[in-house]
């Protein structure tokens, strides 16, 4: 199966880091909200935006609820950034990620995150062909059902985002391969079924869209080079 299993890579469950907190810091405006940090991918983005002495605060389901723009918007206060990295298996995926998208607009935009980056999924990601990898020939359809939930999400965050919140989803451009260990790099890429990225060089891809952003709303895919 090509398709990223989200119940392996992301994970609307976390915890704060009392020492990297906003709170503990006084709020200052400099740092990135993890939300779905407990899974491996938001630990990998958690860790890589740590090794580049960024302010991390890991926010998951005892913190609050990602689909509540109350919520979302307490978490993120005194963040520059937001990475979101979640899903939830006992949620229909076309209701669930609309309303993380709409939760995530509204909810940043009152804490003052200028910059959003998503975890997406290859499977709605365009191919060099123009159609979508889910849509090509043999590909597996076992996931079709959540990665057009996925998709959906993307269209809602794109309807609802305010002028002043700068987003982007970032996705393998195939799949993870979590038992590589990171090349230090990446490239973009259009959606192939073959493409394959270590966990730890998507974390980079996806930090250095937060602190220095290439792709603003819109999907992008990335592999290995």
């Amino acid at each position: 199966m090509t398709t990223t299993n989200e119940n392996d890579n992301n994970d609307n469950d976390g915890n704060n880091d009392g020492n990297n907190s906003a709170s503990k810091s006084g709020g200052r405006p400099d740092g990135v909200v993890v939300f779905g940090a407990r899974g491996r991918i938001g630990r990998a983005v958690a860790a890589e935006a740590r090794s580049r002495g960024l302010r991390v605060t890991e926010a998951g389901r005892a913190e609050g609820d990602v689909t509540s723009a109350v919520d979302v918007a307490r978490l993120a206060a005194g963040h520059r950034a937001a990475v979101v990295s979640v899903y939830d298996g006992r949620a229909v995926p076309g209701e669930f990620f609309p309303a993380v998208a709409r939760a995530l607009a509204e909810g940043l935009s009152r804490a003052g995150v200028d910059r959003l980056v998503v975890v997406g999924l290859a499977s709605v990601l365009a191919t060099d062909s123009g159609a979508l990898l889910m849509d090509t020939p043999g590909y597996p359809q076992e996931w079709r059902e959540f990665s057009a939930g996925h998709g959906a999400g993307t269209e809602a965050l794109a309807a609802a985002a305010p002028a002043g919140l700068d987003w982007a989803v970032v996705s393998p451009s195939g799949d993870f391969d979590h038992d590589a260990a990171g090349t230090g790099g990446y490239r973009f890429a259009a959606a192939d079924a073959g493409h394959r990225i270590a966990p730890a060089d998507f974390a980079r891809a996806v930090l250095d869209e937060v602190q220095q952003p290439t792709v603003h709303a819109a999907h992008a895919g990335v592999v290995q080079p």
